[in-house]
């Protein structure tokens, strides 16, 4: 039996041991399973490995996709450039290879929503763990320019403070890359000046559960266009299955 699963600090809202099972039913794999494996730290990550030997393969979320580095024996160029981890192939030699397919998933996902290219196009990543980073990767690939705005106000990027109407006209797409909104909390939001949206805007939510967030909710009364994250888990989820069987 080839085991895989997701490593996170609350799995609660994942669909991702959903997603795979059923791959593995509509294509009739009987040898594979896939598990969510909640850790109140990464320490917990060695103890984890110790007790499940057949592990083929992880995906990881928030906030251990920057904290599993040490626990790595490599890094594939994919999330060497993004400074985060979002799947873990176990290599046959026993060495743990992290990689990135964030932003791949997030790159084709977006790239038929928002249709602005070059000096129209700009974004607001709100953010700044691991899947932001990811995002701001996939928004260089595409050639829009970004801010990153965080409630930090030494970050080198913007506060929310900062985001005034003209901020916002001129960043007509708008990615939420934090857990704020996800169920069960799903009354919260990230504290953008909502007002300030138009039928120009397009809000990206990285969130998939709920299928609608109080972000992408706002934004709709708005008139903006939405989309939330399942299409990119679907494509990054396809993409850790090719590298765990390639």
């Amino acid at each position: 039996m080839r085991e895989f699963g997701l490593i996170g600090q609350s799995l609660g809202h994942s669909f991702s041991q959903t997603y795979f099972n059923q791959k593995f039913h509509n294509l009739d794999i009987d040898d594979c399973r896939y598990d969510l494996f909640e850790l109140p730290t990464i320490a917990h990550l060695p103890a984890l490995l110790a007790q499940r030997p057949g592990l083929a393969g992880l995906n990881v979320t928030i906030p251990y996709k920057e904290q599993i580095w040490p626990y790595l024996d490599e890094v594939a160029p994919s999330a060497a450039r993004v400074g985060a981890v979002n799947v873990v192939e176990f290599a046959a030699d026993g060495r743990r290879i992290g990689h990135n397919t964030d932003v791949t998933g997030f790159r084709e996902s977006v790239r038929g929503f928002y249709p602005e290219r070059g000096e129209a196009a700009g974004a607001l990543v709100l953010g700044t763990g691991g899947a932001s980073k990811a995002v701001e990767a996939a928004l260089a690939e595409l050639g829009i320019r970004r801010w990153v705005v965080s409630r930090n106000e030494l970050g080198r990027g913007l506060t929310y403070a900062d985001l005034t109407p003209a901020i916002l006209e001129a960043h007509p797409l708008i990615i939420n890359c934090t857990p704020l909104g996800t169920a069960p909390n799903v009354h919260e939001c990230p504290p953008i000046p909502y007002a300030a949206l138009t039928p120009q805007h397009y809000l990206f939510d990285l969130i998939y559960n709920p299928s609608e967030t109080l972000f992408l909710q706002k934004g709709r009364e708005a008139g903006a266009q939405t989309k939330n994250g399942f299409e990119m888990l679907c494509i990054q989820a396809e993409a850790a299955w090719d590298i765990w069987n390639k």
